[in-house]
């Protein structure tokens, strides 16, 4: 006997709603609603101890590390020692000023003429003040001037340096050199550090 298409769509419609029936029974009567607590399983022995291991490995990691940074804690210590240590900027200034004067006097050249003195900042925590100064040497002089400047505990670079040749008998020659040196950041005013961007 054949079947009709309506019949076939009620008998579907009725299965679809006994079974949608059926899973929310089983789903808030059985269960009741409330939430699942999920059961760890329990560890095995050797689970357990290798776990153990892999924890004492990262313990013996660990403690190198804080050797390592000891080390390098040491280390910067021992190089920011050339870092020149003032209150201010101008003190610091005049310490490199001093510096440089004082070099350029013990290889008898007369390096008072400055031409000026500024500071600039140089990533977050350190600064650099520079002092340039013009004089008449020999060419040995200042080769003797550069080396000693290198020789000092204070971090020094010459930035900028220009030689002309001179005129007189004794082959002198005219230098215009600028000396910079590290300082501490805070030392920089804040204009400059707003000037550089930073």
């Amino acid at each position: 006997m054949p079947l009709e298409v309506g019949s076939v769509n009620r008998r579907t419609l009725v299965f679809l709603v006994c079974g949608v029936a059926l899973i929310l029974i089983l789903r808030f009567g059985v269960y009741g609603g409330g939430p699942q607590t999920v059961v760890a399983a329990t560890d095995s022995i050797p689970m357990a101890e290798k776990r153990l291991a892999r924890l004492r490995q990262l313990e013996a990691t660990v403690s190198g590390k804080e050797q390592l940074v000891v080390h390098a804690k040491a280390e910067l210590a021992d190089r920011e020692q050339g870092v020149l240590k003032a209150d201010t900027e101008a003190q610091a200034q005049a310490q490199l000023l001093e510096i440089t004067q004082t070099i350029a006097k013990a290889n008898g050249i007369d390096a008072r003429g400055s031409q000026g003195l500024s500071g600039q900042p140089i990533g977050d925590d350190y600064g650099e003040i520079s002092y340039t100064v013009a004089f008449t040497c020999a060419i040995e002089q200042l080769v003797n001037l550069l080396t000693a400047l290198g020789d000092q505990p204070a971090i020094l670079a010459t930035s900028e340096i220009s030689v002309n040749g001179g005129n007189d008998k004794k082959k002198n020659v005219q230098v215009r050199l600028t000396v910079s040196a590290i300082v501490p950041r805070k030392l920089i005013p804040k204009t400059q550090r707003g000037a550089a961007g930073l």
